[in-house]
C-alpha cells in the first residue's frame, strides 16, 4: 500500500496542511479573544454610564430619570438604550423596548426592538435604594460586526494558506521530480553500460547537487576498482606467464630426466618457482583486500613516530651491511588513525626498495615531519633513480624501473605503498630527480 506523505508532493502537501492547520487554531484562539475583549469593553461602558446616571440622580429615582431624559434627548450616545422601571415592573423613563431583567447583574442577550427591528444588547441591570430597576443596555452589532470581520479575514487567510500550500507542494514536487528523473536516466545509462557517465550537477550546491557529487565519487570509486580489476586481469596474464612457462619447463625437465639427481634438481627449481607464484598471489591478494578499505574497520590511534624509529632500527644492520648509509630526521609525538600492521608494511616496503634497488656507498634518507594536519614521510636515496617514462607507472602493479628488472623482485611493493596510503586516506607521490624518493603523506591523528 502506497503512503501519500512517502512523497516528495504528499509530503509538502502534509507540511501545508500542518500549517493550515495551525493558521485555523491562531484563528480561533484570535477570534475567542478578541471576541471576549469586545464583550468586556462593552461591560465597562455600560458599567461607567450606570454609574454615571446614579450619580447624576442622586436624589433618587426622579433624579436618574431626568438624566437619562437629557441623554436620549441629546442623543450622545447613540448605540447605548436605557430603561428605567419602579418596583411593580412600569416604565418610568427610557425608551428600550424590551422587559426589564427581573435579577440585578450583567445579562450577555438582551432581545429587545428599534425601529421595529428585533436586536440584541448587552445589558446591566442595577437595582435602585426603591427598589426600581435601571437597565444601560448597548447594542451588539458592534460585535457581531467584528466578530464577522475576523472569521472573513481568517477564512481567507485559511484558504489563502492552504492554496499556497497546495501550490507549494505542487511546484517541490514537480522540480523535485525533475531532478530525479535526470539523476535516474543518468543511473540507467550506467546500467546499461555508459559507465563514463556521471550525474547532472547544476552548480547550485543545493541537497541535490550535493547529493549528485557523493554519487559520482562513488561512480569514480567503482571506475577505479573497474580500471584495477582490468589491470590486475592484464597484469596477471602478462606478467605470470614468464614464472608459469618456467615452471611448466622445469616440471617437463622433471618428467623427462633419467637421473636421480638431476630430476631432484628440476623438481626443487619447480617448488621454488611454484614458491614465488604463491608469493605474487598472496601480495595480490593483499593488495585488494587494502584497496577494498576493509581496514578502516579496525583503525585506531598509531604513534607513527615510534612505528618508524623500530623498523629503522631493525633495518639499520642491514643497510650497513650493505655498504649504505642510513640517514634519519623523524619529529617526536606524530600520531595517525590507522592499521599498524598495514604502515608497517608500508614502511618495510619503502626500506627494502631502497635496500635492494641502490648500489652499496648509496645514503637512504628517511624523514617523518608535521605539516599541519598532515604527517609527512620521505624515504628517498641519492642512487641512480629512475627514467621519466618509468616513473608514471612505478605504483601499478608488476611496475618496474627497466634497470631493477635484474633484482628481486615482483613490482608489487610499490602498489602496495599506494593502496595502503589510500585507505589511510593519504596520498603517495615521487621526489624529483636526482636520486629516487617515496613521500607519503597521511592525516595526523588526535593524540
Amino acid at each position: 500500500m502506497t503512503r501519500p506523505w512517502r512523497s516528495t508532493f504528499g509530503l509538502v502537501a502534509l507540511v501545508a496542511s500542518l500549517f493550515a492547520l495551525g493558521t485555523l487554531i491562531i484563528g480561533v484562539v484570535a477570534y475567542e479573544v478578541t471576541h471576549e475583549a469586545l464583550e468586556i469593553q462593552l461591560d465597562h461602558r455600560v458599567a461607567i454610564e450606570t454609574r454615571a446616571l446614579i450619580d447624576e440622580g442622586d436624589d433618587g429615582p426622579t433624579g436618574v430619570a431626568m438624566a437619562i431624559r437629557r441623554r436620549e434627548a441629546a442623543r450622545s450616545t447613540a448605540s447605548l438604550e436605557y430603561l428605567l422601571v419602579d418596583p411593580v415592573g412600569r416604565r418610568v423613563a427610557g425608551s428600550l423596548d424590551a422587559t426589564a431583567p427581573t435579577l440585578p447583574g450583567y445579562l450577555e442577550f438582551l432581545h429587545y426592538r428599534r425601529d421595529g427591528e428585533h436586536r440584541i444588547a448587552q445589558a446591566l441591570t442595577t437595582r435602585l435604594p426603591d427598589n426600581s430597576r435601571l437597565v444601560v443596555a448597548a447594542d451588539r452589532e458592534v460585535i457581531d460586526e467584528m466578530d464577522a470581520t475576523l472569521l472573513k479575514l481568517f477564512a481567507g487567510a485559511f484558504g489563502v494558506m492552504l492554496l499556497l500550500g497546495i501550490g507549494g507542494a505542487w511546484l517541490v514536487g514537480a522540480v523535485t521530480r525533475a531532478r530525479l528523473a535526470h539523476i535516474d536516466r543518468t543511473a540507467l545509462a550506467i546500467i546499461d553500460g555508459d559507465l563514463a557517465r556521471r550525474m547532472p550537477l547544476t552548480g547550485a550546491g543545493d541537497e541535490f547537487d550535493r547529493v549528485s557529487a557523493t554519487l559520482n565519487r562513488m561512480l569514480d570509486r567503482i571506475g577505479g576498482l573497474m580500471d584495477n580489476l582490468r589491470q590486475v586481469s592484464s597484469d596477471v596474464a602478462h606478467d605470470l606467464r614468464t614464472p608459469l612457462t618456467r615452471l611448466h619447463n622445469r616440471l617437463d625437465e622433471a618428467l623427462s630426466a633419467r637421473d636421480v639427481d638431476e630430476k631432484r634438481q628440476a623438481i626443487e627449481a619447480a617448488a621454488a618457482q611454484s614458491r614465488e607464484l604463491l608469493d605474487i598471489f598472496g601480495a595480490l591478494l593483499r593488495i585488494a583486500e587494502v584497496e577494498a578499505l576493509s581496514p578502516r574497520t579496525h583503525f585506531q590511534d598509531v604513534a607513527l613516530d615510534q612505528l618508524v624509529e623500530e623498523l629503522v632500527d631493525t633495518y639499520r644492520p642491514d643497510m650497513e651491511a650493505s655498504g649504505h648509509l642510513l640517514v634519519t630526521a623523524i619529529a617526536p609525538a606524530i600520531w595517525t588513525m590507522g592499521d599498524r600492521r598495514l604502515l608497517q608494511q608500508l614502511v618495510t616496503n619503502l626500506l627494502d626498495n631502497a635496500l635492494r634497488h641502490t648500489p652499496p656507498g648509496t645514503t637512504v634518507r628517511v624523514e617523518l615531519e608535521r605539516d599541519d594536519a598532515i604527517a609527512r614521510l620521505t624515504v628517498a636515496d641519492d642512487g641512480h633513480g629512475v627514467a621519466s617514462e618509468d616513473a608514471s607507472r612505478l605504483f601499478q602493479r608488476f611496475a618496474r624501473a627497466e634497470r631493477s628488472r635484474s633484482s628481486e623482485g615482483h613490482g608489487l611493493g610499490l602498489a602496495l605503498v599506494a593502496a595502503v596510503a589510500t585507505a589511510h586516506r593519504g596520498t603517495v607521490s615521487l621526489l624529483a630527480p636526482p636520486g629516487f624518493g617515496v613521500v607519503v603523506e597521511l592525516p595526523v591523528g588526535k593524540k
